[in-house]
């Protein structure tokens, strides 16, 4: 077998073992990754050139790291409080807790924007200086 060959195999199996692991427990999940996975190494069983196999390879466990590392589950408890499974690969972000009383700037304008123009119309601005202004009184 040859090392390509070898290392195409370890890939598919990483990622089945990935899927197994960030999904257990999901039945649909575990199902639909299985399907997409056998489907994507299935289409590129003809692929022959080398560069584009290794590429290939690189982008499979480019993905079983991905899934590892920003896929977490969530399960709706009786008392209505979601329970997310947070695993040690997971990655975490600081968390900012937000300030309400923070001064919030209105948005640069674009060159060739319209006053009118920007996000909703401008109905969001409106009503976050509508939100600031009740909080001041």
């Amino acid at each position: 077998m040859s090392n390509l060959r070898r290392l195409a195999l370890s890939a598919f199996k990483k990622l089945h073992r990935t899927r197994q692991y960030v999904f257990d427990g999901d039945v649909r999940a575990l199902e639909e990754a299985r399907q997409k996975i056998n489907d994507e190494f299935r289409k590129n069983r003809v692929v022959t050139d080398q560069d584009d196999i290794q590429n290939k390879i690189k982008l499979a466990e480019e993905c079983a790291q991905e899934l590892r590392a920003n896929v977490i589950q969530a399960h709706k408890r009786e008392d209505g409080v979601y329970e997310l499974r947070i695993t040690p690969e997971t990655t975490r972000m600081d968390n900012v807790v937000f300030n309400p009383d923070a001064i919030i700037e209105s948005p640069r304008k674009r060159r060739g924007a319209k006053p009118t123009e920007g996000c909703c119309g401008g109905a969001a601005m409106a009503a976050l200086e509508a939100e600031v202004a009740a909080r001041k009184k």
